[in-house]
């Protein structure tokens, strides 16, 4: 974090687009302590909210076109080979990654969207955005009214605290907590009614 919070102090605007891109493509660089940082700065310095905000939007659009290019390049017919290959082991069926696809070309904007204001899932949500081949001007917009909201909130928070903005993180981690262990009780439940409809059959 010392590193982190150097280059944006160091570099202003340009610095904080080149951490937030790097932050969404390593998740392990938390938002919910360099965007409060961020926000503490425009109280010390020349930076202003406005400017911080469009930094921070701009590298988090940068690195999620980045990831969806990941998921553009992996494509579906290798997702289609793992699942012909590997399916039984994972139960998982070829119908099950159509199914998926239809919903997120149904639903794959608002998914996007929300997903942006959720810790670690605001990365990982581009990879499958590629993979459907999601309109690319739908999901940079969506991207970047999703982050904004998220980047203000975050840096916004940080600007009212003053030198206590460190005190964000434990608030994002509880939130963050929350939304691992929801994640986990919705991945449990559809492996039991997997197992249970294979039960059935």
């Amino acid at each position: 974090m010392h590193w982190t919070t150097g280059i944006m102090e160091t570099f202003g605007y340009p610095g904080i687009v080149l951490i937030i891109l790097i932050e969404n493509l390593f998740p392990p660089i938390p938002s919910e302590i360099v965007l409060p940082f961020a926000g503490f700065m425009t109280t010390q310095g020349s930076l202003t909210l406005f400017g911080v905000l469009t930094a921070a939007t701009l590298g988090s659009v940068l690195g999620a076109i980045a990831l969806y290019g990941v998921g553009l390049w992996f494509g579906r017919e290798r997702i289609y080979w793992i699942v012909r290959r590997f399916g039984r082991w994972l139960t998982i069926s070829e119908q099950d990654v159509q199914r998926t696809e239809e919903w997120f070309e149904r639903y794959g904007t608002w998914t996007v969207f929300f997903c942006r204001m959720v810790p670690v899932m605001r990365s990982l949500i581009s990879i499958p955005a590629g993979l459907v081949r999601m309109n690319l001007g739908v999901f940079i917009l969506y991207t970047a009214i999703g982050s904004a909201i998220w980047n203000l909130l975050l840096v916004g928070v940080g600007a009212a605290l003053g030198a206590a903005w460190p005190t964000v993180s434990r608030w994002v981690s509880i939130y963050q907590d929350a939304v691992i262990a929801a994640a986990l009780l919705a991945v449990a439940a559809f492996l039991l009614y997997r197992l249970a409809t294979r039960r059935k059959g």
